[in-house]
């Protein structure tokens, strides 16, 4: 089973393009944070971040399109995806992303400012 979940913030508001007839293909960059500690002798591990390249297609897309920002928390659940690609110079290059089956807005967002009525 090829299974991620995770949860992280968006390092950059996300890429959007468009490819064969039209579906939405969507890149980002999201930041995982495990929190350090200290250990019984006292030694202090720092907080590790790692960084993931997160790849959402059609609707997921479109919706982090409209409403993903640089900073938001996300949920992304999904699959890895190893590839790799030969350079100018003949030299294969490798690289690790995460296919988004799933994600959830964990950021909750600021209420708008309700426009004034008439009878204020």
């Amino acid at each position: 089973m090829n299974k991620v979940m995770l949860i992280g913030n968006v390092g950059k508001d996300p890429e959007v393009r468009y490819v064969d007839q039209g579906q939405a293909v969507a890149r980002l960059t999201m930041a995982t944070t495990e929190r350090g500690y200290t250990l019984q002798n006292g030694t202090q591990v720092p907080d590790r971040t790692e960084w993931h390249n997160i790849i959402l297609w059609s609707k997921l897309a479109e919706t982090v399109e409209r409403y993903v920002h640089k900073g938001d928390k996300l949920y992304i659940e999904g699959r890895i995806h190893y590839a790799s690609y030969d350079d100018k110079q003949g030299r294969r290059h490798y690289y690790t992303e995460i296919w988004a089956d799933n994600m959830e807005l964990l950021t909750p967002k600021t209420p708008q400012p309700s426009a004034p009525t008439a009878n204020s």
